[in-house]
């Protein structure tokens, strides 16, 4: 393995992905006994933190899994394939010679002729924003009250697609990024995309609004059960879904995060029925052991993934932006059906978020966030700790602004959580109308702390914040 020092990877992303591609390329065969994190510590001359924190990674997507007291094992590689090499036809159109797609949008004269709480107010970069908007105002001039192409302002879309290869490893051109005013708004043009005669398979459990809003548009749309790994393709297949709703990354409320394995297995699902799987990738920003799980836009070779993200979570609910990603196939599709739609979302808007993303303003914002929630994440779990004792009981805490907890009935920690501003929800509450409810989870809560006053959180856990 090719492990290195002096280049920008830290050494545990290296050995990452030299393990992965060696299972996606077949190298390392289904069933392989990985050696032990001493024995590959030595081998390479590294750390043994760091073999643990490759293989943490590795576990975490599902590339294998630990058997107790036996070691790590390749658990994924039956069903992995090498990618594809790139469309020789798209290549050259996609990228410049420094790498970077260039805008290919449409200009727009050819285009106008054819339940999440709020982040704490102190994060948002109030200066930032402010002085971004007078730069919009001074340099765009009149601009700002001209209508931008159907898909979005060309600046966004640059933006948009420069993060996406940056922090998701999803290499999308700009002019196939779709803006719209929040996910609602895109769930609503997808279905008049994809069509109402088809049928929609959402996860169960799940958040209720992309199934209110599919059969609100006159569309069949089933709730799908969900094992330890999430939605399986059995499933799909047996109730004849042509476009499943998923959040792999990080499924609401359960927090599964869905394996490779999987992934792929739901991938060629999509392929041999010739349906669309919607990727919900809205909190892949916070993770909270190894690094965010890649997107399964950034691995789909047939063209069967639309990518879905929403600033509503990162920036501010009433930041009522969202974006997808289409196929190619698709994006032409949309052209042809909805290209005469105008963007919902102001101008001004646009030009403004496209400048607080491109600056790197976006990402020095998140960062904050994830050291806010971090710390009121450790003093939740502190709380809960110190007054669960025996009854303590919590599952998928490693990603996202919430976990699942059982709560007995009479404990102080409902009140408690109540009065830091943590928010409990019965998980019952997020399963479809009419489904059997499973009576085994009759005291498990989704905690949802997003909105948590840290230094409430503080005080109760005895006056100490935690550390980083």
């Amino acid at each position: 393995m090719d492990i290195s020092r002096s280049r920008k990877k830290s050494l545990y992303e290296q050995l990452y992905d030299e393990i992965k591609q060696d299972i996606l390329s077949g190298r390392i065969s289904n069933g392989t006994k990985l050696p032990s994190k001493r024995a590959q510590a030595e081998r390479l001359g590294i750390s043994v933190v760091t073999v643990e924190n490759a293989y943490s990674q590795l576990l975490a997507e599902g590339y294998i899994a630990s058997r107790e007291r036996s070691g790590y094992y390749v658990c994924a590689g039956d069903v992995l394939q090498e990618p594809p090499a790139a469309n020789e036809e798209t290549a050259p159109e996609q990228t410049s010679p420094a790498g970077e797609f260039s805008s290919v949008a449409p200009s727009a004269e050819q285009w106008l002729n054819s339940s999440q709480k709020p982040a704490s107010n102190s994060l948002f970069p109030f200066s930032v924003w402010t002085r971004l908007m007078r730069s919009v105002i001074l340099e765009k001039s009149s601009d700002i009250l001209a209508p931008v192409p159907p898909g979005g302002a060309p600046e966004l879309q640059q933006a948009i697609s420069a993060h996406l290869k940056t922090f998701r490893g999803i290499s999308v051109p700009p002019h196939r990024i779709i803006v719209g005013a929040g996910t609602e708004y895109l769930n609503n043009l997808l279905v008049q995309l994809l069509g109402r005669n088809l049928t929609y398979g959402v996860e169960n459990p799940g958040y209720h609004k992309p199934a209110r809003i599919y059969r609100l548009n006159g569309a069949l749309c089933l709730p799908i059960s969900l094992d330890e790994q999430g939605i399986s393709a059995e499933q799909l297949y047996y109730n004849n879904v042509d476009v499943a709703h998923i959040s792999p990354a990080h499924h609401f409320p359960t927090g599964i995060v869905m394996p490779i394995s999987r992934r792929l297995e739901l991938m060629k699902w999509a392929s041999r029925r010739n349906g669309y799987i919607i990727e919900d990738d809205y909190d892949s920003e916070f993770r909270w052991v190894g690094k965010p799980v890649p997107a399964m836009f950034g691995l789909d070779s047939a063209d069967r993934v639309i990518y879905m993200n929403t600033f509503s979570m990162t920036i501010a609910p009433s930041v009522r932006i969202g974006y997808i990603c289409l196929p190619e196939e698709l994006y032409e599709l949309w052209r042809e059906r909805l290209g005469f739609c105008s963007c919902p979302v102001p101008a001004f808007e646009q030009y403004t978020l496209a400048r607080f993303i491109s600056g790197g303003h976006f990402e020095r914002h998140i960062s904050r966030m994830r050291k806010h929630y971090r710390r009121v994440r450790e003093l939740t779990l502190a709380l809960a700790q110190r007054y669960s004792h025996d009854s303590f009981s919590i599952t998928e805490e490693n990603a996202g602004l919430h976990f699942l907890m059982k709560i007995p009935s009479g404990s102080p920690l409902t009140e408690l959580f109540a009065q830091c501003g943590v928010k409990l929800s019965p998980l019952s509450k997020f399963y479809d109308e009419g489904i059997e409810i499973p009576g085994d989870i009759s005291d498990s809560y989704v905690v949802n702390y997003a909105s948590a006053d840290e230094e409430r959180l503080s005080l109760f856990c005895g006056g100490q914040l935690a550390e980083q």
